[in-house]
């Protein structure tokens, strides 16, 4: 059985498992699948949809994807800046 893959994850700051395989064939796919953890990608996969929703983004568009790709990068950490609001986040309790 194979064990998996483990990364320093830069959202978590913990050694976790990896993500079996690279999300987008681009570098910033090559940087999640090098240092996001399954666990934080499904936090991200949680709080996209919020981000797509909120500001009606069009996916189809570079502009959609454009927004969308520096919210994730900042969600993980690699560049730096706030988090876009969001319309719905849930109360804790």
């Amino acid at each position: 059985m194979n064990q998996p893959r483990i990364v320093h994850c830069k959202k978590l700051g913990k050694d976790l498992p990896g993500l079996p395989f690279k999300p987008f064939p681009n570098e910033l796919g090559q940087m999640i699948y090098d240092q996001v953890s399954r666990d934080a990608w499904q936090m991200w996969l949680k709080e996209s949809p919020r981000y797509i929703n909120t500001y009606r983004l069009d996916l189809q568009s570079k502009d959609g994807r454009d927004f969308l790709e520096k919210q994730m990068k900042v969600f993980f950490g690699f560049e730096e800046g706030d988090l876009a609001e969001t319309a719905f986040t849930p109360r804790e309790g």
